[in-house]
C-alpha cells in the first residue's frame, strides 16, 4: 500500500514527486547484429529506482526490471491478477491456507547454467526475510523450509490467503544462492551481495543486466540458458525520462514506449503510436474523521452520507482524462473481491441536501486536507480537491482547502488528525486481504479515526473476509464488506486513475499489469 508505516512504499510517493533526470538512449529499433536478429527496444519511465537486488527493492521501476531478470515461483498471466498461476512451481495449499506446498516444475537454470534446486528457493526467500528490507514484510510471519531438492513448505501460524499473490512479486525472484553467497550474499542483515546484483544478476529469467545507473538508464540483454521463449527483443534500454519528453520521444521515434503518460498527454498521438490506457490499481479516496474530538461535523453519520450522495463522480473521471474508473469501492478492479461497476457510489444532490439538513451542519468550514505536492498516473490532488470543494458547496457544505507537502501531510494522515482526507492507496500485493485496513482499529480505519468497535456489523464482515476460503467465498465476502463500507464507512472512493502505455505500432502484445507494470519479454515486434 503507498503511505504505510513502513518506508517501503513512501520512497514510492518521494518518487511521484521528484524531477527525474532525462536521458538519452538508443535508436528506437536499433539493429544490432548482421542477420537483423537482435533488436534493441527503448522504454521511457520515470525512474523511481533505488537498487535491483531484489532482496531490497520494493520500488514500481525495479519490478519491471526484476520482473525480467527473475522468475518466481508463483506468477500471473498477462494483466490478470485476480489469479495466480504457475510460475517456476506449482502450488499446494491447505484449507485453512497456513501451509503452502510449492514443487519446481521442471528444470529451471539460472543464467550461469546451474539448475535451480529447493536450496536457491529457501535461501532467496529466507534472504528477503532476513535482510529486513523494504520487501520483508511480504513474508511476516512466514516460515520457509526445505522438504526435498525439488519442494519447498511454507508455514503461518495463522491464515494468510494472500500468500499465492504475494509468491508472484518480482521482489521474491528466486536466485542463484551458490553465486550470490560467494558474493556476500547471506540470510541476515550482514549480507553485502547488493554491489554484486546491481552490476549482474544471478536469475533465470529471460534477460540478464549489463548496465544499471541508477539515475539515468538500465541495459538488459537477453540470457542464453532461459528455458522459455525467447524474446523478441535482444536488448532493452530503460531510460529515465519525465513524462512530457517521454511523449515526444514516443512521437519522435527515439522511444518504442513510453510509461508515464497522463490521460492528457496519452490523447492525439498519432496513428504511429498505439495507446494502451486501463483503470490502474491506485484507488483515490476521500477520508472524513470519524473522531468527535478532530471533528463533531464529520463523524456525523449524516453528514457522511451527504458527502457520498453530493460528490460528481462522473465529473471527477472526466478531469482525470483517459484509461480512469471510478472507484467502485476500495478495491481497485482487477482485483478478486471488487464491486461490480453498477454498485458504485452516485451523485443524488436532493438526497444530499436532505441528508446534510439531517446532520444539524449549519454552514460552518470543513477542512480537507491533502498532499499539494503528489502527482499519481498524472493526475494532480490539487485538482481533484478544487473540483470536491465546487461539488459540495452546491449543497452548502463550506470546504476549506488545506494542502500541506506530502512530508508534512503524512504526519497528520498518519495521526488520524486531518478532518477531511485526500489520499490514495496502491496494493502492497493484488489480493483483497490488503484492503482489510480500512475497517475499524485497522491501519487506514484509524487514520480517519474510526476505532475498534466502532462498527461491529462491519468488523464481523472483515474478519468472515479474512478467514479464507473459496475463491467464490472470498469473492462474495469481500463484496459484501466494501457494499457495507460504501454503505456506513467513512470511506469515499473516488478514482482509480488512468494507466496509459504508449507504444510504437511495431510492438504489440502491450499488456499493463498492477503489479509489475509491463512484462518486457512478452512484447512482440511486428
Amino acid at each position: 500500500m503507498v503511505f504505510r508505516s513502513t518506508p517501503a512504499r513512501v520512497a514510492i510517493a518521494a518518487a511521484a514527486v521528484s524531477l527525474a533526470l532525462v536521458a538519452t538512449g538508443c535508436a528506437s529499433g536499433k539493429t544490432d547484429s548482421a542477420d537483423g536478429s537482435t533488436q534493441t527496444l527503448t522504454i521511457d519511465k520515470t525512474f523511481d529506482l533505488k537498487t535491483a537486488d531484489p532482496g531490497r527493492m520494493y520500488e514500481p521501476t525495479g519490478q519491471l526490471v526484476d520482473k525480467a531478470l527473475y522468475e518466481t515461483l508463483l506468477t500471473f498471466e498477462g494483466g490478470d491478477v485476480s489469479k495466480v498461476v504457475d510460475g517456476v512451481a506449482s502450488l499446494e495449499q491447505n484449507d485453512a491456507a497456513t501451509e503452502f506446498t510449492l514443487t519446481l516444475n521442471g528444470d529451471h537454470t539460472f543464467s550461469d547454467g546451474t539448475v535451480m534446486t529447493a536450496d536457491d528457493v529457501v535461501f532467496s526467500l529466507q534472504r528477503v526475510i532476513g535482510l529486513k528490507g523494504n520487501p520483508s514484510f511480504l513474508l511476516d510471519g512466514v516460515t520457509v523450509t526445505k522438504k526435498d531438492d525439488k519442494t519447498v513448505v511454507l508455514t503461518t501460524a495463522t491464515p494468510t490467503p494472500a500468500l499465492p499473490a504475494i509468491l508472484a512479486n518480482p521482489a521474491l525472484g528466486i536466485l542463484n544462492s551458490k553465486v550470490v553467497k560467494e558474493n556476500g550474499g547471506t540470510t541476515d542483515e550482514t549480507d553485502t551481495a547488493e554491489q554484486y546484483l546491481n552490476t549482474h544478476s544471478a536469475g533465470s529469467g529471460p534477460y540478464v543486466l549489463d548496465s544499471l545507473d541508477l539515475a539515468s538508464q538500465v541495459v538488459l540483454t537477453t540470457n542464453d540458458k532461459y528455458d522459455g521463449d525467447k524474446p523478441a527483443f535482444g536488448r532493452v534500454v530503460i531510460q529515465n525520462v519525465e513524462g512530457a519528453t517521454q511523449k515526444i520521444n514516443v512521437q519522435g521515434g527515439s522511444a518504442d514506449i513510453a510509461l508515464d503518460l497522463s490521460g492528457t498527454q496519452a490523447e492525439g498521438l498519432g496513428d504511429s503510436v498505439a495507446v494502451t490506457s486501463d483503470p490502474s490499481a491506485n484507488v483515490i479516496f476521500l477520508l472524513l474523521n470519524q473522531n468527535p474530538s478532530v471533528s463533531a461535523i464529520t463523524s456525523n453519520p449524516d453528514f457522511v452520507k451527504a458527502v457520498k450522495e453530493a460528490i460528481d463522480y462522473d465529473d471527477l473521471v472526466s478531469i482525470a482524462g483517459t484509461g480512469t474508473a471510478q472507484a467502485s469501492g476500495v478495491i481497485p478492479s482487477m482485483l478478486l473481491g471488487a464491486l461490480p461497476a453498477d454498485e458504485k457510489l452516485t451523485q443524488d444532490l436532493d438526497a444530499a441536501k436532505a441528508d446534510l439538513a439531517k446532520s444539524g451542519y449549519a454552514g460552518e468550514s470543513v477542512t480537507l486536507n491533502f498532499p499539494s505536492d503528489i502527482t499519481l498516473n498524472g493526475l494532480d490532488f490539487p485538482t481533484i480537491a478544487q473540483r470536491i470543494q465546487s461539488q459540495l458547496k452546491e449543497i452548502g457544505v463550506n470546504v476549506e482547502l488545506a494542502p500541506a507537502p506530502v512530508a508534512t501531510e503524512l504526519d497528520a494522515y498518519r495521526n488520524g488528525t486531518e478532518t477531511i482526507g485526500l489520499w490514495y492507496w496502491g496494493p502492497d500485493y493484488p489480493d483483497p486481504s490488503d484492503y482489510l485496513v480500512f475497517t475499524p482499529g485497522n491501519v487506514v480505519g484509524l487514520r480517519a479515526g474510526w476505532a475498534e468497535g466502532a462498527n461491529p456489523a462491519i468488523s464481523t464482515l472483515a474478519d468472515a473476509a479474512a478467514a479464507g476460503g473459496s475463491t467464490d467465498e472470498r469473492q462474495s465476502r469481500f463484496e459484501e464488506l466494501q457494499t457495507a463500507l460504501n454503505a456506513d464507512g467513512p470511506f469515499i472512493p473516488l478514482l482509480q486513475p488512468g494507466n496509459n502505455i504508449a507504444a510504437a505500432s511495431k510492438v504489440d502484445n502491450v499488456v499493463y499489469n498492477a503489479v509489475w507494470t509491463l512484462d518486457i519479454a512478452k512484447l512482440g515486434s511486428k
